[in-house]
């Protein structure tokens, strides 16, 4: 079986579909899948080409045993919609004339989604390489973006629906990240098959008995008795982080109770200017770092903060960063409603939520753990065998394998 992953973000880079894809494609080729990736260069999260890719327009690397190949992308620190399009449009381009320099033909093409409008050049691709199409939706996007105000051009979220009915018209099989996301697929398109792929975690490699301390509290200036809270992630509009700024505004008179920021994204900035407003000694932020430090990190949080905006779009939504602070025994305070609460709350028992967007409720939630640390490593507990019942990567990867043998004889039939 052969499977080319098309993808606008992959690894080196850091982020939770790049780790997601990447550690899929592992799995799948220890199952004897022969994987190949068309990714862009790295640039990601910074929107600065990696030093080591600047000035190539092409690169064909080896990863572990997959076959990478790399094509330009356009890139801009600007926040504006029409350099984000150039940012997307110009990998759709280059992607698709890159894959005439891979050779042969496959047996499905994995498209990850978003961005959206990467599935003109899987679309291309994938007849052109005799593919059935999988398109994999991590957000339901034009509809987030339209939702968040991040889009209000009527013309561009026109032309993005009418994209996102082709494209799942057209794929043998449409994958979502959530339950959420393939019953909201599955009421607007009653013909399209869409299939769950989770994201998940490496139990082995997030494994709190085996992760030694690195000293990262100490280097921080923070003491073994210091209550840490962390968020770590996409530093973005869709996670309405104020609101960790403003619960830490009430803890200002207990010192001991400190919190992270890790991560870069669009919302940074303004968010720095905040802390600086409220004066928050108590509040830190880190730049993100690569996956090699972060189980040694997590080993040293208390609490991990995992918020999102209050709207219905996110009741479907499971954000990525828990599954790892869960196996390491990391207990979540979340501010999520729907799906990611009755995983993780209501049946994992991994950790305590609290109404999205509700400053009051999170600083409850903070005051609770805080008092009643054997609650906390309870929940901590219980978040990693949850996860090792439920999300493990190996698994997930086993059942998918299974899903794209049935679906060969559908591939071959459509590629014709």
């Amino acid at each position: 079986m052969k499977l080319l992953i098309l993808t606008q973000y992959f690894p080196p880079e850091v982020g939770a579909p790049q780790n997601r894809l990447f550690e899929l494609a592992v799995r799948l080729l220890k199952a004897g899948v022969e994987v190949t990736v068309l990714t862009a260069m790295p640039n990601y999260p910074k929107m600065e080409v990696y030093p080591e890719y600047r000035g190539k327009k092409f690169l064909h690397e080896n990863m572990e045993g997959i076959s990478v190949y790399r094509s330009r992308i356009f890139v801009s620190k600007s926040k504006s919609i029409l350099n984000r399009l150039r940012n997307y449009f110009s990998f759709v381009i280059s992607s698709a004339l890159a894959s005439r320099k891979i050779k042969g033909d496959f047996d499905f093409l994995l498209c990850e989604s978003p961005p959206l409008f990467l599935g003109y050049s899987a679309m291309y691709i994938a007849k052109r390489k005799k593919a059935g199409l999988i398109f994999n939706v991590s957000d339901l996007w034009p509809e987030s973006a339209e939702k968040l105000g991040v889009v209000t051009n009527k013309l561009l979220l026109k032309l993005a629906y009418n994209l996102e009915k082709k494209l799942y018209l057209r794929s043998v099989l449409v994958t979502g990240q959530t339950q959420g996301i393939c019953k909201d697929i599955g009421k607007r398109f009653l013909t399209v098959p869409t299939y769950w792929l989770p994201n998940g975690v490496d139990l082995g490699y997030y494994d709190p008995s085996k992760t030694k301390s690195t000293g990262w509290r100490s280097k921080l200036g923070f003491s073994p008795t210091d209550f840490v809270l962390m968020y770590a992630g996409i530093i973005g509009i869709a996670q309405g982080l104020e609101i960790i700024l403003k619960a830490a505004q009430r803890f200002k008179t207990q010192p001991h109770v400190k919190f992270v920021l890790m991560g870069n994204g669009p919302e940074k900035e303004k968010l720095l200017q905040l802390k600086t407003e409220l004066q928050l000694n108590n509040l830190f932020f880190l730049d993100a770092v690569s996956k090699k430090e972060m189980p040694g990190i997590l080993k040293e949080v208390d609490v991990a903060l995992v918020p999102l905006r209050k709207l219905e779009l996110f009741l479907g939504a499971i954000p990525s960063k828990v599954f790892e602070n869960l196996a390491m025994e990391v207990p979540v305070l979340l501010g999520v409603d729907g799906e990611a609460k009755d995983l993780f709350i209501t049946k994992g028992k991994a950790g305590l939520f609290v109404e999205p967007e509700n400053v009051e409720a999170l600083i409850a939630g903070i005051h609770t753990l805080e008092q009643d640390r054997a609650l906390t490593k309870e929940l901590g507990e219980n978040g990693r065998r949850f996860v090792m019942e439920n999300f493990n990567r190996e698994q997930i990867a086993s059942q998918f394998y299974t899903q794209l043998t049935k679906l060969l004889p559908v591939s071959k039939t459509v590629s014709k």
